[in-house]
């Protein structure tokens, strides 16, 4: 069996990350010409056979992007609020990032460092380990981290396995503080998008 390098995987996941961007790019430009990013009659009659396979789909996907990130998270969070619409699409975002979120935390806690190098950078974990030198304060800049809009989130999460914090902790902070980034990066992105598509429109 052949086994990558930290370095071959990083630099697989990122080769993946762009043609996943390419893929959804063009996925887009073709659900745009189908009328379904203007036309909610469209976007229904789209979506009316998939109403059970879609959500287990694209929440099995919003896991495996937080686990490895090769779809940009962005893009997922917006897809989750642009095909089910805000309420669903914010509760298969949350769903699918909070499994995801955890089962990284066991993945770093089982595997250690070796497996947190084949997702990110030696220089990124140097730049973050430090924080983990004392853990009352790391819990309570992972917990920020968590809220807060633009941390390397995903990062601290693998980290966060490295710890001694308790599981409990973690759960806590992951389930009470992805809601509120998860609702502004979704409801930014489809402000955005919905900007964009008038512009592209006029």
């Amino acid at each position: 069996m052949m086994h990558l390098s930290a370095k071959a995987s990083r630099r697989l996941i990122n080769i993946l990350t762009i043609v996943s961007a390419i893929v959804i790019i063009l996925l887009c430009i073709y659900w745009y010409r189908l009328g379904i990013f203007t036309s909610q009659a469209k976007m229904k009659a789209y979506l009316a056979d998939k109403r059970i396979s879609g959500p287990i789909i694209f929440v099995l996907i919003q896991i495996m992007q937080v686990v490895f990130p090769i779809i940009p998270g962005g893009v997922s969070l917006l897809g989750g609020v642009v095909f089910f619409g805000p309420l669903a699409g914010f509760i298969y975002n949350y769903v699918g990032v909070c499994i995801g979120s955890i089962i990284d935390f066991f993945l770093a806690r089982f595997y250690g460092k070796p497996f947190i190098l084949h997702i990110v950078s030696e220089k990124t974990f140097d730049k973050y380990i430090k924080w983990t030198e004392n853990q009352r304060k790391f819990n309570w800049f992972f917990g920020i981290c968590i809220v807060a809009p633009m941390a390397p989130d995903d990062v601290l999460c693998l980290l966060a396995g490295l710890t001694e914090m308790k599981f409990s902790t973690y759960f806590w902070i992951i389930v009470l503080g992805k809601p509120w980034t998860i609702a502004a990066y979704s409801f930014a992105l489809m402000f955005g998008m919905d900007w964009l598509l008038k512009l592209v429109g006029k």
